[in-house]
């Protein structure tokens, strides 16, 4: 029987479950950008722009 470090499946599930992570917290820092004054909005989002280009040219490692 493999263990969860050898198991195809595992490794699915474990990347479906980081996705789903990514796209909660995505969702969240996008609803708290949008909350802020409009004055403050054009540079939070320009910083979230940079994280996520950032994490995509790295290969979208959760790290960056």
């Amino acid at each position: 029987m493999p263990n969860d470090e050898q198991d195809p499946v595992h490794d699915e599930q474990e990347s479906v479950q980081d996705d789903e992570r990514a796209t909660d917290d995505f969702d969240e820092r996008t609803a708290a950008v949008e909350r802020l004054p409009l004055t403050d909005r054009a540079d939070a989002f320009s910083a979230l722009h940079d994280e996520l280009r950032t994490r995509l040219e790295s290969g979208g490692s959760r790290s960056a």
